[in-house]
Protein backbone atom coordinates (compact mmCIF):
# COMPACT_ATOMS: atom_id res chain seq x y z
CA UNK A 1 0.00 0.00 0.00
CA UNK A 2 2.94 2.56 0.00
CA UNK A 3 3.56 5.17 2.52
CA UNK A 4 1.63 7.45 0.54
CA UNK A 5 -2.00 8.29 2.14
CA UNK A 6 -4.83 5.64 0.74
CA UNK A 7 -7.58 7.47 -0.56
CA UNK A 8 -9.94 4.50 -1.33
CA UNK A 9 -10.53 2.20 1.44
CA UNK A 10 -13.48 0.82 -0.28
CA UNK A 11 -13.42 -3.42 -0.68
CA UNK A 12 -9.87 -2.66 0.98
CA UNK A 13 -9.11 -6.19 3.47
CA UNK A 14 -7.87 -4.79 6.73
CA UNK A 15 -7.14 -7.06 9.63
CA UNK A 16 -7.63 -4.95 13.03
CA UNK A 17 -4.98 -7.04 15.74
CA UNK A 18 -6.80 -6.87 19.56
CA UNK A 19 -9.72 -5.22 20.66
CA UNK A 20 -9.44 -3.13 23.29
CA UNK A 21 -9.52 0.92 23.64
CA UNK A 22 -7.62 1.43 20.51
CA UNK A 23 -8.80 -2.00 18.49
CA UNK A 24 -12.31 -0.81 18.71
CA UNK A 25 -12.59 2.74 17.29
CA UNK A 26 -10.44 1.69 14.35
CA UNK A 27 -12.19 -1.33 13.53
CA UNK A 28 -15.24 1.27 13.14
CA UNK A 29 -13.55 3.47 11.27
CA UNK A 30 -12.19 1.50 9.26
CA UNK A 31 -15.52 0.18 8.72
CA UNK A 32 -17.09 3.10 7.98
CA UNK A 33 -14.51 4.16 4.76
CA UNK A 34 -16.11 0.86 3.43
CA UNK A 35 -12.91 -1.64 4.32
CA UNK A 36 -13.21 -4.98 4.78
CA UNK A 37 -12.69 -5.40 8.33
CA UNK A 38 -11.54 -8.30 10.02
CA UNK A 39 -10.57 -8.22 14.18
CA UNK A 40 -7.87 -10.68 15.64
CA UNK A 41 -7.89 -10.98 19.32
CA UNK A 42 -6.10 -13.40 21.57
CA UNK A 43 -8.11 -13.26 24.27
CA UNK A 44 -11.76 -14.43 24.94
CA UNK A 45 -13.20 -13.30 28.14
CA UNK A 46 -16.71 -11.61 28.74
CA UNK A 47 -15.14 -7.95 27.68
CA UNK A 48 -13.98 -9.56 24.68
CA UNK A 49 -17.12 -11.23 23.06
CA UNK A 50 -19.36 -8.11 24.09
CA UNK A 51 -16.75 -6.10 21.92
CA UNK A 52 -17.18 -8.27 19.15
CA UNK A 53 -20.94 -8.28 19.29
CA UNK A 54 -20.97 -4.38 19.20
CA UNK A 55 -18.91 -4.81 15.87
CA UNK A 56 -20.60 -8.14 14.07
CA UNK A 57 -23.59 -5.78 14.73
CA UNK A 58 -22.01 -3.53 12.08
CA UNK A 59 -20.91 -5.76 9.61
CA UNK A 60 -17.13 -6.26 11.19
CA UNK A 61 -16.15 -10.08 11.61
CA UNK A 62 -14.50 -11.19 15.22
CA UNK A 63 -12.50 -13.94 15.56
CA UNK A 64 -12.19 -14.39 19.54
CA UNK A 65 -9.44 -16.67 20.79
CA UNK A 66 -7.11 -16.77 18.10
CA UNK A 67 -4.91 -13.75 17.34
CA UNK A 68 -2.14 -15.59 15.99
CA UNK A 69 -3.08 -16.63 12.29
CA UNK A 70 -3.16 -14.13 9.64
CA UNK A 71 -6.95 -13.27 8.25
CA UNK A 72 -7.04 -14.47 3.95
CA UNK A 73 -6.48 -11.28 2.06
CA UNK A 74 -5.50 -9.24 4.39
CA UNK A 75 -3.40 -6.27 2.86
CA UNK A 76 -2.68 -4.20 6.08
CA UNK A 77 -2.72 -4.99 9.35
CA UNK A 78 -3.82 -1.99 11.72
CA UNK A 79 -2.67 -2.80 15.58
CA UNK A 80 -3.29 -1.63 18.73
CA UNK A 81 -0.11 -0.34 20.16
CA UNK A 82 0.14 -3.42 22.92
CA UNK A 83 1.02 -5.93 20.55
CA UNK A 84 4.40 -6.91 21.19
CA UNK A 85 6.61 -6.93 17.85
CA UNK A 86 7.25 -10.32 17.95
CA UNK A 87 3.78 -11.88 17.61
CA UNK A 88 3.30 -14.53 15.22
CA UNK A 89 0.68 -12.78 13.64
CA UNK A 90 3.47 -9.38 12.98
CA UNK A 91 5.80 -12.35 11.26
CA UNK A 92 3.29 -14.00 8.86
CA UNK A 93 2.50 -10.42 7.51
CA UNK A 94 6.52 -9.40 6.84
CA UNK A 95 6.70 -12.57 5.28
CA UNK A 96 3.81 -11.48 2.82
CA UNK A 97 4.83 -8.36 2.78
CA UNK A 98 2.09 -6.45 4.37
CA UNK A 99 1.92 -3.57 5.76
CA UNK A 100 1.32 -2.93 9.82
CA UNK A 101 0.64 0.28 11.53
CA UNK A 102 -0.51 1.80 14.39
CA UNK A 103 -4.17 3.68 15.96
CA UNK A 104 -1.86 6.68 16.02
CA UNK A 105 -0.26 6.12 11.77
CA UNK A 106 -3.41 5.64 10.96
CA UNK A 107 -4.89 9.18 12.25
CA UNK A 108 -1.89 10.55 10.89
CA UNK A 109 -2.81 8.80 7.43
CA UNK A 110 -6.31 9.53 7.52
CA UNK A 111 -6.08 13.65 8.25
CA UNK A 112 -7.48 15.89 6.17
CA UNK A 113 -5.13 18.50 3.74
CA UNK A 114 -5.85 21.26 6.30
CA UNK A 115 -5.27 19.24 8.88
CA UNK A 116 -3.53 20.47 12.31
CA UNK A 117 -0.20 20.31 12.89
CA UNK A 118 1.07 17.71 15.93
CA UNK A 119 3.09 19.09 19.15
CA UNK A 120 3.82 15.90 20.03
CA UNK A 121 5.70 14.36 23.47
CA UNK A 122 7.47 11.13 24.84
CA UNK A 123 9.35 10.00 27.31
CA UNK A 124 10.01 7.76 30.26
CA UNK A 125 8.11 9.51 32.56
CA UNK A 126 6.01 13.30 32.63
CA UNK A 127 4.48 12.53 29.20
CA UNK A 128 0.82 13.42 30.16
CA UNK A 129 1.91 16.15 32.35
CA UNK A 130 3.92 17.83 30.14
CA UNK A 131 1.19 17.50 27.29
CA UNK A 132 -1.60 18.41 29.81
CA UNK A 133 0.81 21.96 30.45
CA UNK A 134 0.68 22.31 26.86
CA UNK A 135 -2.52 22.53 25.94
CA UNK A 136 -3.13 24.37 28.34
CA UNK A 137 0.01 27.05 27.58
CA UNK A 138 -1.82 26.77 23.90
CA UNK A 139 -5.43 26.85 25.59
CA UNK A 140 -4.10 30.68 27.46
CA UNK A 141 -2.50 31.77 24.01
CA UNK A 142 -6.19 31.48 22.06
CA UNK A 143 -5.46 28.60 20.18
CA UNK A 144 -8.10 25.51 19.65
CA UNK A 145 -6.51 22.69 20.97
CA UNK A 146 -6.80 19.55 22.96
CA UNK A 147 -4.63 16.98 24.77
CA UNK A 148 -4.42 13.43 22.80
CA UNK A 149 -3.22 10.48 21.92
CA UNK A 150 -1.85 7.97 24.63
CA UNK A 151 -4.36 10.42 27.06
CA UNK A 152 -7.98 11.94 26.93
CA UNK A 153 -9.33 12.10 23.44
CA UNK A 154 -8.40 9.09 21.25
CA UNK A 155 -6.14 10.66 17.85
CA UNK A 156 -8.83 9.16 15.88
CA UNK A 157 -11.77 11.54 17.24
CA UNK A 158 -9.40 14.12 16.89
CA UNK A 159 -8.46 13.81 13.35
CA UNK A 160 -12.11 13.14 12.29
CA UNK A 161 -14.66 14.78 14.52
CA UNK A 162 -16.51 17.78 13.77
CA UNK A 163 -14.19 19.74 15.94
CA UNK A 164 -11.85 21.79 14.34
CA UNK A 165 -8.33 22.38 15.77
CA UNK A 166 -5.43 25.02 15.05
CA UNK A 167 -2.71 22.64 16.81
CA UNK A 168 -2.77 19.11 18.75
CA UNK A 169 -0.79 18.22 21.77
CA UNK A 170 -0.22 14.64 21.33
CA UNK A 171 0.97 11.88 23.82
CA UNK A 172 2.93 9.14 22.49
CA UNK A 173 4.79 6.66 23.99
CA UNK A 174 7.28 4.00 22.72
CA UNK A 175 4.72 1.36 21.37
CA UNK A 176 2.75 3.80 19.13
CA UNK A 177 5.54 5.25 17.59
CA UNK A 178 7.12 1.57 17.25
CA UNK A 179 3.65 1.45 15.04
CA UNK A 180 4.19 4.60 13.43
CA UNK A 181 6.58 4.82 10.65
CA UNK A 182 5.05 8.07 8.45
CA UNK A 183 4.10 10.58 11.57
CA UNK A 184 5.73 13.82 10.95
CA UNK A 185 5.31 16.37 13.94
CA UNK A 186 5.41 19.87 13.78
CA UNK A 187 8.14 20.10 16.91
CA UNK A 188 8.52 17.11 19.39
CA UNK A 189 10.22 16.21 22.76
CA UNK A 190 12.07 13.00 24.65
CA UNK A 191 11.77 14.25 27.58
CA UNK A 192 13.88 11.35 29.40
CA UNK A 193 14.83 7.65 28.57
CA UNK A 194 15.10 4.98 31.45
CA UNK A 195 15.15 1.27 31.54
CA UNK A 196 11.12 0.54 30.91
CA UNK A 197 9.11 -1.97 28.90
CA UNK A 198 12.32 -3.90 27.82
CA UNK A 199 10.12 -6.74 27.91
CA UNK A 200 8.07 -5.54 24.99
CA UNK A 201 10.83 -3.42 22.88
CA UNK A 202 13.70 -6.41 23.49
CA UNK A 203 16.65 -4.37 24.31
CA UNK A 204 17.35 -0.19 25.81
CA UNK A 205 18.66 0.28 22.46
CA UNK A 206 15.25 -0.67 20.70
CA UNK A 207 13.16 1.58 23.23
CA UNK A 208 15.09 4.30 22.39
CA UNK A 209 15.40 3.92 18.81
CA UNK A 210 11.41 3.43 19.07
CA UNK A 211 11.39 6.83 21.31
CA UNK A 212 13.78 8.76 18.60
CA UNK A 213 11.04 8.30 16.01
CA UNK A 214 9.05 10.90 16.93
CA UNK A 215 11.88 13.54 16.18
CA UNK A 216 11.97 12.34 12.38
CA UNK A 217 10.50 14.74 9.92
CA UNK A 218 10.31 17.54 13.20
CA UNK A 219 9.73 20.82 11.09
CA UNK A 220 10.81 23.56 13.42
CA UNK A 221 12.15 22.40 16.76
CA UNK A 222 13.26 18.90 18.62
CA UNK A 223 13.19 19.17 22.39
CA UNK A 224 15.54 17.57 24.26
CA UNK A 225 16.25 17.08 27.97
CA UNK A 226 20.09 18.80 28.61
CA UNK A 227 20.46 16.61 31.88
CA UNK A 228 20.22 13.46 29.34
CA UNK A 229 22.65 13.16 27.27
CA UNK A 230 20.73 10.15 25.14
CA UNK A 231 17.96 12.20 24.25
CA UNK A 232 20.25 14.87 22.73
CA UNK A 233 21.64 12.10 20.60
CA UNK A 234 18.62 11.22 19.67
CA UNK A 235 18.09 14.37 18.12
CA UNK A 236 21.08 13.84 16.11
CA UNK A 237 20.44 10.81 15.15
CA UNK A 238 17.23 11.95 13.57
CA UNK A 239 16.50 13.04 9.69
CA UNK A 240 14.61 16.62 10.49
CA UNK A 241 13.53 18.99 7.85
CA UNK A 242 15.57 21.45 7.18
CA UNK A 243 16.45 24.26 9.22
CA UNK A 244 14.84 22.48 12.67
CA UNK A 245 16.45 23.39 15.20
CA UNK A 246 17.26 21.70 18.74
CA UNK A 247 15.81 23.10 21.58
CA UNK A 248 17.18 22.31 24.77
CA UNK A 249 16.24 22.18 28.25
CA UNK A 250 17.67 22.35 31.65
CA UNK A 251 16.99 23.26 35.51
CA UNK A 252 20.10 25.59 35.61
CA UNK A 253 21.31 28.78 33.45
CA UNK A 254 19.97 28.20 30.01
CA UNK A 255 22.66 28.23 27.25
CA UNK A 256 21.62 29.90 23.75
CA UNK A 257 19.27 27.83 22.57
CA UNK A 258 17.94 26.39 25.82
CA UNK A 259 14.85 26.91 27.94
CA UNK A 260 16.11 27.05 31.65
CA UNK A 261 16.18 28.41 35.33
CA UNK A 262 17.30 31.97 36.99
CA UNK A 263 16.55 32.78 40.13
CA UNK A 264 13.44 31.34 40.03
CA UNK A 265 12.12 32.19 36.72
CA UNK A 266 11.77 29.66 33.52
CA UNK A 267 13.46 31.60 31.07
CA UNK A 268 13.77 31.28 27.13
CA UNK A 269 16.77 31.22 25.26
CA UNK A 270 15.76 29.43 22.21
CA UNK A 271 12.99 31.65 20.41
CA UNK A 272 14.76 34.89 21.19
CA UNK A 273 16.00 37.72 19.01
CA UNK A 274 20.04 37.06 19.45
CA UNK A 275 20.36 34.31 21.47
CA UNK A 276 24.04 35.00 22.61
CA UNK A 277 22.69 38.08 24.57
CA UNK A 278 19.10 38.21 24.83
CA UNK A 279 16.72 35.97 27.22
CA UNK A 280 12.62 35.95 27.34
CA UNK A 281 10.91 35.74 31.35
CA UNK A 282 7.77 33.10 30.83
CA UNK A 283 6.98 32.63 33.87
CA UNK A 284 7.71 31.90 37.84
CA UNK A 285 9.01 28.24 39.11
CA UNK A 286 6.16 29.37 41.59
CA UNK A 287 3.24 29.45 38.28
CA UNK A 288 4.09 25.54 38.32
CA UNK A 289 1.56 22.72 40.56
CA UNK A 290 3.77 21.45 42.04
CA UNK A 291 7.04 23.19 41.58
CA UNK A 292 8.93 19.66 42.17
CA UNK A 293 12.21 19.69 39.73
CA UNK A 294 10.85 16.95 37.38
CA UNK A 295 7.38 18.98 37.21
CA UNK A 296 9.73 21.94 36.20
CA UNK A 297 11.33 19.85 33.71
CA UNK A 298 8.08 19.27 32.19
CA UNK A 299 7.01 22.76 32.25
CA UNK A 300 9.94 23.95 30.33
CA UNK A 301 9.56 21.26 27.95
CA UNK A 302 6.06 22.13 27.29
CA UNK A 303 6.78 25.74 27.37
CA UNK A 304 9.33 24.80 24.01
CA UNK A 305 6.89 23.29 22.14
CA UNK A 306 4.79 26.51 22.51
CA UNK A 307 7.55 28.50 22.00
CA UNK A 308 8.63 26.58 18.69
CA UNK A 309 5.09 26.90 17.83
CA UNK A 310 4.42 30.40 18.33
CA UNK A 311 2.69 31.46 21.41
CA UNK A 312 3.81 34.82 23.29
CA UNK A 313 5.34 34.38 26.52
CA UNK A 314 2.49 35.11 29.25
CA UNK A 315 0.33 32.61 27.42
CA UNK A 316 2.92 29.98 29.14
CA UNK A 317 2.32 32.28 32.30
CA UNK A 318 -0.94 31.78 32.24
CA UNK A 319 -1.65 28.14 30.84
CA UNK A 320 0.68 26.82 33.71
CA UNK A 321 -1.00 28.70 36.94
CA UNK A 322 -4.47 27.15 34.63
CA UNK A 323 -2.77 24.36 34.57
CA UNK A 324 -3.80 21.01 37.45
CA UNK A 325 -2.41 17.95 37.48
CA UNK A 326 -4.14 14.52 37.72
CA UNK A 327 -4.62 12.63 40.90
CA UNK A 328 -1.79 10.24 42.22
CA UNK A 329 0.91 12.82 40.49
CA UNK A 330 2.60 13.88 43.20
CA UNK A 331 -0.69 14.91 45.46
CA UNK A 332 -0.54 16.32 48.68
CA UNK A 333 -3.29 14.14 50.63
CA UNK A 334 -3.16 16.00 53.89
CA UNK A 335 -0.95 16.98 57.11
CA UNK A 336 -1.13 14.84 59.89
CA UNK A 337 0.85 15.69 63.42
CA UNK A 338 3.34 17.94 61.03
CA UNK A 339 3.65 15.20 58.72
CA UNK A 340 2.81 15.49 54.64
CA UNK A 341 1.16 12.36 52.97
CA UNK A 342 2.08 12.74 49.21
CA UNK A 343 0.28 10.28 46.86
CA UNK A 344 2.66 9.40 43.65
CA UNK A 345 1.08 6.37 42.96
CA UNK A 346 2.20 7.21 39.21
CA UNK A 347 5.59 6.56 40.27
CA UNK A 348 5.26 2.93 38.84
CA UNK A 349 9.21 2.77 37.68
CA UNK A 350 12.42 3.59 39.29
CA UNK A 351 12.85 7.17 37.11
CA UNK A 352 9.63 8.31 38.09
CA UNK A 353 10.37 7.47 41.79
CA UNK A 354 13.98 8.86 41.61
CA UNK A 355 12.25 12.15 40.46
CA UNK A 356 9.41 11.76 43.17
CA UNK A 357 11.96 11.01 46.29
CA UNK A 358 13.98 13.93 44.84
CA UNK A 359 11.58 16.52 45.75
CA UNK A 360 11.61 16.49 49.66
CA UNK A 361 14.26 16.19 52.30
CA UNK A 362 13.30 13.74 54.59
CA UNK A 363 10.90 11.11 53.76
CA UNK A 364 9.71 7.93 55.22
CA UNK A 365 8.97 5.96 52.04
CA UNK A 366 6.02 3.22 50.74
CA UNK A 367 7.32 1.43 48.14
CA UNK A 368 6.78 -1.89 46.13
CA UNK A 369 4.81 -3.87 44.58
CA UNK A 370 5.10 -5.58 41.04
CA UNK A 371 9.13 -4.70 39.97
CA UNK A 372 8.46 -5.74 36.06
CA UNK A 373 11.98 -6.53 35.61
CA UNK A 374 13.41 -3.71 37.47
CA UNK A 375 16.21 -3.19 40.12
CA UNK A 376 16.60 -0.56 42.61
CA UNK A 377 20.28 -0.21 43.94
CA UNK A 378 20.69 2.99 42.08
CA UNK A 379 17.27 4.05 43.16
CA UNK A 380 17.93 3.59 46.88
CA UNK A 381 21.72 4.41 46.27
CA UNK A 382 21.31 7.77 45.22
CA UNK A 383 18.09 8.81 47.47
CA UNK A 384 19.80 7.04 50.37
CA UNK A 385 20.23 10.37 52.15
CA UNK A 386 16.83 11.74 52.18
CA UNK A 387 15.40 8.73 54.13
CA UNK A 388 14.14 8.59 57.26
CA UNK A 389 12.13 4.60 56.87
CA UNK A 390 10.60 2.94 54.78
CA UNK A 391 7.43 0.68 54.42
CA UNK A 392 7.29 -2.09 51.77
CA UNK A 393 4.37 -3.47 50.57
CA UNK A 394 3.73 -5.95 47.45
CA UNK A 395 4.67 -9.00 45.23
CA UNK A 396 8.20 -7.31 44.93
CA UNK A 397 9.65 -6.06 47.92
CA UNK A 398 11.82 -8.50 49.23
CA UNK A 399 14.16 -6.56 45.65
CA UNK A 400 13.80 -3.31 47.60
CA UNK A 401 14.46 -4.59 50.75
CA UNK A 402 17.35 -6.12 49.37
CA UNK A 403 18.91 -2.75 47.52
CA UNK A 404 18.29 -1.41 51.40
CA UNK A 405 20.05 -3.35 53.04
CA UNK A 406 23.33 -2.71 50.97
CA UNK A 407 22.53 1.39 49.72
CA UNK A 408 21.23 2.46 53.29
CA UNK A 409 21.42 -0.38 56.17
CA UNK A 410 20.47 2.10 59.13
CA UNK A 411 17.32 3.25 57.27
CA UNK A 412 14.60 1.47 59.53
CA UNK A 413 12.62 -1.27 56.94
CA UNK A 414 8.94 -2.36 58.15
CA UNK A 415 8.50 -5.40 55.53
CA UNK A 416 4.93 -5.88 55.28
CA UNK A 417 3.99 -9.75 54.51
CA UNK A 418 0.31 -8.99 53.37
CA UNK A 419 -1.86 -8.33 50.48
CA UNK A 420 -5.26 -7.75 51.70
CA UNK A 421 -7.53 -4.39 51.77
CA UNK A 422 -6.23 -3.55 55.11
CA UNK A 423 -2.49 -3.52 53.63
CA UNK A 424 -2.23 -0.18 52.81
CA UNK A 425 -3.76 1.01 55.91
CA UNK A 426 -1.11 -0.61 58.01
CA UNK A 427 1.69 0.49 55.84
CA UNK A 428 0.46 4.38 56.47
CA UNK A 429 0.32 3.58 59.93
CA UNK A 430 3.76 1.74 60.37
CA UNK A 431 4.79 5.41 58.32
CA UNK A 432 3.10 7.75 60.79
CA UNK A 433 5.15 5.35 63.25
CA UNK A 434 8.64 6.49 61.77
CA UNK A 435 8.09 10.03 61.03
CA UNK A 436 8.85 13.27 62.87
CA UNK A 437 7.40 16.37 62.45
CA UNK A 438 8.72 17.98 59.00
CA UNK A 439 8.88 14.44 57.48
CA UNK A 440 7.03 13.43 54.20
CA UNK A 441 5.27 10.01 54.24
CA UNK A 442 5.99 9.66 50.22
CA UNK A 443 3.60 6.98 48.31
CA UNK A 444 6.38 6.07 45.53
CA UNK A 445 5.59 2.34 44.90
CA UNK A 446 8.60 2.26 41.86
CA UNK A 447 6.68 -0.44 40.69
CA UNK A 448 3.20 -1.73 39.25
CA UNK A 449 0.19 -1.92 41.15
CA UNK A 450 -1.46 -5.20 39.85
CA UNK A 451 -0.66 -7.45 42.53
CA UNK A 452 -2.86 -5.67 45.38
CA UNK A 453 -4.94 -3.02 43.64
CA UNK A 454 -6.74 -2.82 39.92
CA UNK A 455 -4.57 -0.17 38.91
CA UNK A 456 -2.36 2.72 40.06
CA UNK A 457 -5.32 4.54 41.23
CA UNK A 458 -7.05 2.55 43.47
CA UNK A 459 -3.51 1.76 44.68
CA UNK A 460 -3.64 5.84 46.10
CA UNK A 461 -7.19 6.12 46.50
CA UNK A 462 -6.45 3.40 49.48
CA UNK A 463 -3.69 5.44 50.23
CA UNK A 464 -5.76 9.23 50.24
CA UNK A 465 -8.46 7.04 52.44
CA UNK A 466 -5.68 5.58 54.71
CA UNK A 467 -4.32 8.96 55.53
CA UNK A 468 -7.73 10.46 56.20
CA UNK A 469 -8.62 7.50 58.45
CA UNK A 470 -5.33 8.22 60.30
CA UNK A 471 -6.35 12.43 60.72
CA UNK A 472 -9.93 11.49 61.90
CA UNK A 473 -8.62 9.41 64.27
CA UNK A 474 -5.73 12.25 65.09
Amino acid sequence: MGSGKVTNWQGKHVTVAGLGVSGVPAAKVLHGLGALVTVVNDGDDDRARAQAAELQALGVKVRLGDGATLPEGTELIVTAPGWKPDKPLFAAAHEAGIEIWGDVELAWRLRGPDAAPWLAVTGTNGKTTTVQMLASILKAAGLRTAAVGNIGVSLLDAVLGDEQYDVLAVELSSYQLHWAPSLRAHSAAVLNLAPDHLDWHGSMEAYAADKGRIYEGNRVACVYNAADKATEDLVREADVEEGCRAVGFTLGTPAPSQLGVVDGILVDRAFVEDRQKNAQELAEVSDVNPPAPHNIANALAAAALARAYGVPPEAVRDGLRAFTPDAHRIAHVADVDGVAYVDDSKATNTHATEASLAAYESIVWIAGGLAKGATFDELVAKSAKRLRGAVLIGADRALIRDALARHAPEVPVVDLDRTDTGAMLAAVQEARRLAVAGDTVLLAPACASMDMFANYNKRGEAFAEAVRELGAGA
